[in-house]
């Protein structure tokens, strides 16, 4: 005995997945579509705040908006008193780069020092307030010393090392002259390495950059006297410099959203930073701007 109502059931459920699957295709195209924004053109903020330690998120937004074709150009918004040397020269290289291929503009805020600064060299022009703290010229190594801490606790360490230099900076005792002496050059190698970009970048002779690249702060104003900086103005007068150099009026900023972790990578993560900065002390050791 036929049952028509069974074929029909069967015809209208297959139907319907088919529809399904063909909404959720139009849907992921308009998704996709609201995204770019129907082709409007689009400025990328790249917001660098607190200290520059780990530059692998700023590196990946650099490169989203180097590949992204309806991102006309990118403002730098900078916040901050400066980091590693490695996180803020590679940062800087990598906006050199973008800037081969769209507009780039600096937005200082409260405070660009220092590997802020540095970073701020990479843009095409370079915008801060009057009162934004910049410069800080430098480069810094602290190396705790914690010998007569460590002694009162009883602690002691024995050091089999493969060649003179190989426990320097080590807290369980004080730098030897010789240690002092080689740690000192490398430092002058990097601030040299600091000077040297800001003359190219800024075009000023490197005469004129070493005698304000001792570790002291300029104001906005006092920046652009020295030549450190272009133009005084917030963010928005940044904004308005990239449609500008880009060519182009209504636009719509585009703030690349951090990169996505699970809760467990998390809890991970945090606690792996926090053992390497109670054991290794790495923070201080190594050398920032």
């Amino acid at each position: 005995m036929k049952r028509p109502w069974l074929v029909y059931g069967l015809s209208f459920i297959g139907g319907l997945v088919v529809f399904l699957i063909v909404l959720s295709f139009v849907l992921s195209f308009l998704l996709k579509f609201k995204e770019l924004d129907f082709g409007r053109p689009q400025i990328g903020v790249l917001e660098i705040k607190g200290v520059i330690a780990d530059p692998e998120e700023y590196l990946r937004a650099i490169k989203v908006f180097q590949e992204r074709e309806n991102i006309k150009g990118v403002v730098v918004r900078i916040d901050s008193p400066g980091g590693s040397v490695g996180a803020s020269q590679e940062i800087f290289e990598e906006l050199k780069k973008l800037r081969k291929f769209k507009p780039v503009v600096i937005s200082m805020g409260n405070i660009a020092a220092s590997g802020g600064f540095y970073i701020s060299l990479g843009g095409n022009q370079t915008f801060a307030l009057p009162g934004t703290l910049t410069g800080s010229i430098g480069v810094v190594l602290q190396v705790p010393n914690l010998e007569k801490l460590l002694k009162k606790l009883g602690v002691e360490a024995e050091v089999v090392k493969s060649g003179e230099y190989k426990d320097t900076g080590s807290f369980y005792r004080p730098l030897s002259p010789k240690e002092r002496e080689y740690l000192q050059e490398k430092i002058k190698v990097i601030h040299s390495q600091f000077v040297k970009a800001i003359a190219e970048e800024k075009k000023l002779p490197e005469t004129k950059v070493r005698e304000i690249a001792d570790g002291r702060i300029f104001t906005g104003e006092e920046a652009l006297k020295l030549g450190l900086i272009d133009r005084l103005g917030g963010f928005w007068d940044a904004v308005d410099e990239v449609k500008k150099l880009a060519k182009i009026k209504e636009v719509k900023l585009v703030y690349l959203p951090e990169k996505k972790r699970s809760f467990w990578q998390f809890l991970l993560e945090e606690k792996a930073s926090l053992l390497a900065e109670m054991v290794y002390f790495k923070p201080w050791f190594f050398p920032n701007y």
